[in-house]
């Protein structure tokens, strides 16, 4: 049964847990339990949905919030380290330095935040959601993709649209390309929100593809596969309204395996429009 069984927002109920626990000890699987999905699905869709791994948005807030602390005057920096969730002055002060460029200390001295970038509080914007049509499902037998690969966290997913510049002038390149489509494929997705992203072309064998390609195989899998009609820069909001509102309430749960998008011969890169495959794994 494919139909959504009433409004599940699982980065809704995200932000608002860390919102109201973010003081205390926090992991991937206590939010993603209150969220009522997976913690793969729940990386993937915070990510997607707000640029912002889950865990990187929890030491902003905590460090955040720390520095505010110190800002107003708190005496004691190890407090305010034991109450941010570190275990020594030394863990705290390399956090918050990586994190703002300054130490605990000078924050206190100075009295104000306003040179420092903080991490506020996340609201979705439930405006920005995009109206699905229901999937097809599809099982996909092995598809074999070759092509240009990067590594991205939910802060650096902005880089994408380069690397596919980078990889068009190449998309001839391999002899053994079957087809005609191109697949952007999301894989390697760890608990942070990191994935690789490959610029690829489906082909027969990994045997002549270019040295310095990236390569994946894609095994046998059951899919989801929605068709995003608008411009292609408004991606987001079809992925976001897949991961966040239809797949939780659609009875199926998110395979551990890459999702990815297809560009068929209907796609025009040069203005944008054409249509899109996005591929969602379930199971």
């Amino acid at each position: 049964m494919l139909v959504a069984r009433g409004r599940i927002d699982p980065v809704g109920r995200a932000l608002w847990y860390v919102e109201t626990h973010f003081a205390q000890e926090v992991t991937l699987e206590d939010v993603a339990a209150v969220s009522g999905v997976s913690p793969f699905h729940l990386s993937r869709v915070f990510g997607i949905a707000t640029g912002s791994g889950l865990m990187h948005y929890v030491r902003g807030r905590r460090l955040s919030e720390a520095a505010r602390s110190l800002a107003s005057g708190a005496p004691d920096i190890l407090a305010v380290a034991l109450d941010a969730g570190y275990g020594s002055h030394e863990a705290f002060t390399r956090a918050f330095r990586d994190r703002f460029g300054v130490t605990p200390e000078s924050v206190r001295e100075q009295g104000h935040v306003t040179n420092i970038e903080l991490t506020e509080a996340l609201r979705m914007d439930t405006s920005a959601s995009a109206e699905l049509q229901p999937p097809r499902l599809e099982r996909l037998e092995l598809l074999l993709v070759a092509g240009i690969g990067e590594r991205y966290s939910a802060d650096s997913i902005a880089g994408i649209p380069a690397q596919w510049q980078r990889f068009v002038p190449y998309l001839d390149t391999p002899s053994v390309r079957i087809g005609t489509e191109t697949y952007g494929v999301c894989t390697n997705g760890d608990g942070a929100g990191n994935f690789d992203y490959i610029c690829g072309v489906q082909v027969r064998g990994f045997d002549g593809v270019p040295s310095d390609w990236s390569r994946v195989r894609i095994a046998d899998q059951q899919y989801a596969v929605f068709v995003h009609r608008g411009h292609v820069s408004a991606i987001k909001a079809t992925n976001v309204a897949i991961w966040n509102q239809w797949l939780p309430a659609s009875g199926y749960e998110a395979a551990p395996a890459p999702d990815f998008e297809r560009y068929g011969e209907e796609f025009n890169p040069h203005t944008g429009y054409g249509g899109v495959e996005i591929w969602i794994p379930i199971k």
